[in-house]
């Protein structure tokens, strides 16, 4: 320990020179550095086509459908232990696929194939429709499995299942007002019995009751995540919580192989924006994770009786649709490392919100409540650097004369810190415990499907796309630049200071491509901090210098 203590003592004039824009320089370098870390080693880098449209058509997607069946766990014998889903049967008829029955809400068309599976979901409302006004389909690139695609362990009963088509008791239903409806589904395997009947909600939830003339060891599955907002920057793949409540994520391209959890309450597969989910707050399931090709997490939920009733959701992660239907499907909407801090500052935006109907405006006042939030810290920080700056003719002439006696200078050093009460790293602690709000706000904006198609002001029309015109980033580097001129600068070293200058060139490009609203919320705060140091400067001119 003492060697330890030694090391630090014999080096306090790296500390020590550390002006307020050395500290500057640092925190900014490192959350840049952070930023470009965290795209490069944690972010999945597939790039798929978003956002579909109705018009095409079923039977141009059982080429890839077809492909991507190869890709799952092989069968097992049914006297394993734990069995695992027979894969798919790839000489199944394509007929199997086309739509058997339709299902008609307030806010969804949702379809069923012939072996009694959703098939697709398109969404309806204005908010969720593409780019050319088209109403949003979830599944744009098929895979396997779908949701509801039931598996049995017996190989022999899997073939036959996926060889023959369900009868439905009825090829259309309208869900209007409150009121659920219900669908059944039922299969006959040479004397054995499959019958899923299926309540749908008008909010995208449904419940399904499935029950076989005797027990077999099965698999059901929440289906294939959708796949429309697949970027660098959102997680996406599948998430189980368990029966302590601890959450489970698996990213695409990061399954290792089959993974089990006993009692879990969610199994969800999801993208940015989207989730199709199984799940029972009551007895629990028990969920297998397998992987396909790619190494893309499966979902599966593993039965045994039977009669089993499921509760499952297909559609957005809003959080006002999960909150009304259960308030524990709010965790399906995932805010990474800082969800401790992210999902009550979302918690805030959104009640923002229901004052501020703007969702950019509402942006705009959280941001302001965050910087009134942190400005105690930030006066701290700024107060300590003033110090400091104060002190340097001190700081230099203890360090001439006990150059060469490291242990005499250091308490001299702390002598002097201890008379003017001014603490080294105060500068520097203020802008780090600041990077975690920074992250966690930047995971709101992201992950926010409320942000989807909200207008801000003028060309801005959605907050959850990039500035077409790059406008919001130029006026960002802009303010960013604005801030160092405002900022007290003492440079020492002239490399030092060239970096500095650089950095609202690097951010401007490097936040090109960021939502729009992420690129408000920190144009809002360089605003707020120039407005925010200018005051800070005004009231340290005003305090008597140090002695």
């Amino acid at each position: 320990m003492q060697s330890h203590q030694k090391h630090f003592f014999e080096r306090p004039i790296v500390l020590d020179n550390m002006n307020t824009q050395t500290r500057v320089v640092i925190a900014t370098v490192l959350s840049l550095l952070v930023f470009i870390g965290y795209d490069y080693f944690f972010m999945p880098k597939t790039t798929q086509q978003a956002d579909g449209n109705r018009t095409m058509q079923v039977q141009s997607t059982q080429a890839s459908a077809k492909n991507a069946e190869n890709s799952v766990a092989p069968a097992a014998t049914t006297q394993s232990a734990s069995p695992k889903p027979a894969a798919r049967n790839t000489g199944a008829d394509t007929a199997l696929e086309g739509v058997i029955a339709t299902i008609e809400t307030s806010n969804a068309t949702i379809e069923f194939d012939a072996l009694g599976r959703i098939s697709q979901v398109y969404l309806k409302d204005i908010q969720y429709r593409t780019e050319e006004g088209e109403e949003l389909k979830l599944f744009n690139n098929p895979r396997i499995p779908k949701p509801l695609e039931i598996r049995f362990s017996d190989p022999a009963l899997n073939e036959l299942a996926f060889k023959t088509p369900y009868r439905v008791s009825t090829s259309r239903l309208e869900v209007s007002g409150d009121k659920a409806e219900t669908i059944t589904f039922t299969q006959d395997l040479n004397g054995f019995t499959v019958e899923k009947k299926i309540t749908i909600h008008p909010d995208h939830h449904y419940d399904v009751d499935i029950k076989m003339s005797e027990p077999k060891p099965y698999f059901v599955s929440p289906g294939y995540r959708p796949d429309l907002r697949i970027d660098n920057y959102t997680v996406h793949g599948v998430m189980v919580e368990e029966a302590d409540g601890t959450l489970t994520i698996i990213d695409d391209g990061d399954a290792k192989g089959t993974e089990a959890f006993r009692k879990a309450r969610i199994a969800v597969a999801f993208d940015r924006y989207y989730a199709t989910a199984l799940y029972d707050f009551d007895n629990g399931m028990e969920v297998v994770v397998n992987k396909d090709a790619e190494e893309n997490p499966i979902l599966f939920v593993k039965e045994e009786g039977a009669e089993r009733t499921l509760h499952g959701y297909i559609g957005p992660k809003e959080y006002k649709i999960l909150q009304a239907i259960h308030p524990e499907l709010t965790k399906i909407i995932e805010f990474g490392w800082f969800t401790f801090i992210a999902a009550p500052m979302f918690k805030v935006l959104m009640w923002l919100h229901s004052f501020i109907p703007n969702w950019g405006w509402a942006i705009v006042v959280l941001t302001l409540l965050i910087r009134v939030i942190l400005y105690p810290l930030t006066y701290k920080g700024m107060v300590s650097m003033h110090r400091l700056k104060q002190l340097q003719p001190k700081i230099k002439e203890i360090q001439a004369k006990y150059k060469g006696d490291p242990q005499k200078l250091n308490a001299h050093m702390m002598e002097l810190y201890k008379k003017h009460k001014a603490n080294p790293l105060g500068g520097c602690l203020p802008m780090i415990l600041q990077i975690p709000v920074f992250f966690a706000i930047y995971r709101v904006l992201l992950n926010a499907i409320e942000l989807k198609g909200a207008p801000w002001i003028l060309w801005i029309n959605d907050l959850s796309v990039m500035d077409p015109y790059y406008v919001l980033p130029v006026l960002m580097g802009g303010s960013m630049w604005l801030h160092q001129r405002v900022t007290p600068s003492n440079f020492t070293d002239p490399m030092q200071e060239k970096i500095f200058k650089w950095l609202p060139v690097v951010f401007t490009f490097f936040f090109v491509t960021f939502p729009a609203g992420l690129v408000l919320y920190w144009l809002t705060n360089n605003i707020f901090s120039v407005a925010q140091q200018l005051m800070i400067n005004r009231m340290l001119e005003k305090q008597p210098k140090a002695e």
